[in-house]
């Protein structure tokens, strides 16, 4: 099985004080017991009521393909795609980076704050979703409030190309 561990760290909002949060995420993407295996495209996202992106987290993909078609395939992540990826200039710095063999892997805060950083009051989606060449696809979301009263830890199952997927918010 393979874990990716995201920590994003909220500082400051559009419309409020500055406050310190967190958001702790953990994707668990199991390694499948199949004939050929490819490692996943995943994309990771914060989502407003009205399904619009308001975060970009990250987008794992094969940029190193020698024949430069790995963002070819991207489209593929079909809601990630028609929310905001074909609207993106890629690679972008902080956000994108290889595909991942299965294992535990973390993205820090430093790295992710400044997509976050002035995230408004109010209701929002984590959005996760992974598709494999020769495999399946899968999107999974976890409802929360922001910014948190208290902290919390929501959690949500995948079928098939996504295990266990958690969201710890911290005020």
């Amino acid at each position: 099985m393979r874990t990716l561990i995201l920590t994003v760290g909220l500082t400051g909002l559009a419309t409020g004080p500055a406050l310190a949060a967190d958001l702790e995420i953990s994707v668990e993407v199991p390694r499948l017991d199949v004939a050929e295996y490819h490692k996943p495209y995943v994309a990771v996202w914060l989502a407003r009521p009205d399904q619009s992106v308001a975060a970009n987290l990250a987008v794992w993909y094969d940029v190193a393909n020698k024949k430069q078609e790995g963002d070819k395939w991207l489209k593929d992540l079909r809601q990630w795609w028609r929310r905001t990826g074909r609207d993106l200039k890629l690679p972008a710095d902080g956000l994108t980076s290889a595909t991942r063999a299965p294992g535990t892997h973390a993205i820090g805060s430093a790295s992710t704050a400044a997509t976050v950083n002035g995230l408004a009051p109010g209701e929002y989606q984590l959005v996760v979703e992974a598709v494999r060449e020769v495999g399946g696809r899968e999107l999974v979301k976890i409802p929360f409030q922001w910014p948190p009263e208290k902290g919390t830890e929501l959690s949500v199952k995948g079928a098939s190309e996504l295990g266990t997927v958690t969201l710890n918010v911290k005020p």
